[in-house]
């Protein structure tokens, strides 16, 4: 599904990720864990082309994707992201939130795009809320619009940059409860998060990245239980 070869970026001279190979196979859920800083989220943003790699390759659905030879807008119809803040429209209701990249991007019709926008809401747990705008909206709730967003492109995988930790504490559960839902029907995900409990139950595998680097990877009863890196073990230490 993905392949990342040898990936390095910088910013100037600070050299954020170092050789990065990463697998996500279809239908797998993989969770990026470690503190902040170390690289997960320019990983995510690699993975989505909304930063360009200095060197390496990313290879979707077995195409390697290249800045001037790819159309990475139509790229990113096929790799779905949700980010840390939603991003929402503040001057449109959820539902045309949710149906304008259909629409302008896609061009699927208005109709359809609607249909589908609501199928998407009720899986959400957000049908009451289709006219309402982001104002009225709590965190958890727009952090679910922002969800039924992205997979109105029907995107072939979810990239998540740390969906929740902007959330109240009791508005985090109605979030995770919906990425659970999405992969329980079998969606690829990436996920950066701080939710170790989500990321213990959910994941397929589970990165630990420090200072750029993959320093470890594998199932999360491995990882959690009984790391085979002493840095994993420190972080996992501090945090648990």
């Amino acid at each position: 599904m993905i392949k990342v070869e040898k990936l390095n970026k910088s910013f100037g001279d600070l050299h954020v990720l170092f050789d990065i190979d990463l697998t996500v196979n279809e239908r797998e859920v993989v969770c990026l864990i470690g503190a902040s800083g170390s690289g997960k989220s320019t990983l995510l943003r690699c993975l989505n082309f909304l930063e360009v790699k200095d060197s390496g390759t990313i290879t979707i659905d077995g195409e390697q994707i290249e800045p001037d030879t790819h159309d990475l807008n139509q790229v990113r119809t096929r790799v779905g992201m949700v980010f840390q803040h939603f991003h929402l429209f503040p001057h449109m209701t959820v539902m045309e939130n949710i149906i304008e990249a259909p629409i302008h991007v896609k061009k699927i019709p208005r109709e359809q795009a609607l249909r589908e926008a609501k199928e998407l809401l009720a899986k959400v747990g957000l049908s009451d809320k289709e006219n309402v705008y982001p104002a009225k909206l709590s965190g958890g709730q727009k952090q679910r619009v922002a969800i039924a967003r992205a997979l109105a492109m029907k995107p072939e995988v979810m990239l998540f940059d740390e969906p929740t930790s902007a959330l109240d504490p009791e508005l985090v559960g109605e979030v995770l409860a919906t990425m659970k839902k999405l992969a329980l029907e079998g969606m690829t995900m990436v996920v950066v998060t701080h939710e170790m409990g989500f990321a213990r139950e959910v994941a397929d595998s589970v990165i630990y990245m420090h200072d750029g680097r993959i320093v470890e990877v594998g199932p999360p009863e491995k990882l959690f239980g009984n790391p085979s890196e002493q840095r994993t073990k420190e972080f996992l230490d501090s945090i648990l």
